[in-house]
């Protein structure tokens, strides 16, 4: 996918030296904002690049502007879009949508049947989800695997996780279905009453 400023492509082994700084760059976002990020370690993102579970924007002169990757859960019925960031020199130019395409598409190729998930505090991202498709769900839509939970742990917002019994949180769920966006377009459009009646 290129733009006219960046270029977003999957991400391989030859990104592997990128882990370590997208990592801070991670964690000093999530700190910035306030906002709670499950925190991931530079092999844990290399592991992605390595399986073709990441995508990773570089502006046009080859300098480092984005990164996502894919999680799956629940044996693979579930898949999640995480880590996404956005260097700040970079930021409210339409590079984080870009990003959310790619890795959107990339899940769709690996996964056509799987539910897509995200949970978010942001605007910006709830609204590229829904623009993608997700639509807004109670947590118990999600999957229920442990090792998806566990990864909130590093949350500052862990605590209020755990006293709502993982039923909510301060973050938005959204979940794109697969099955369900198939139905809805199977189904026939209904034709408006006449006026008067």
């Amino acid at each position: 996918m290129e733009h006219q400023f960046f270029k977003v492509i999957v991400a391989g082994t030859e990104h592997f030296d990128l882990a370590p700084m997208i990592c801070e760059e991670m964690a000093a976002s999530a700190k910035a904002r306030g906002t709670g990020i499950a925190r991931r370690t530079p092999e844990y993102l290399q592991q992605k690049m390595r399986e073709g579970k990441a995508v990773i924007a570089f502006s046009l002169d080859g300098e480092w502007a984005g990164f996502c990757y894919i999680e799956t859960w629940g044996h693979g019925k579930y898949v999640a879009n995480s880590g996404l960031i956005v260097s700040p020199h970079f930021r409210k130019g339409g590079l984080a949508r870009m990003i959310k395409r790619k890795i959107f598409d990339l899940s769709r190729t690996k996964y056509p049947e799987a539910k897509i998930f995200g949970l978010t505090t942001g605007l910006a991202v709830m609204k590229i989800n829904s623009e993608l498709g997700y639509e807004p769900v109670t947590y118990s839509e999600l999957t229920d695997d442990d090792a998806f939970w566990a990864g909130c742990q590093s949350c500052i917002n862990f605590d209020i996780l755990v006293s709502k019994e993982r039923k909510n949180c301060l973050c938005t769920a959204m979940l794109y279905d697969p099955a369900e966006q198939l139905q809805s377009l199977a189904r026939p459009a209904v034709a408006a009453a006449p006026a008067g009646y």
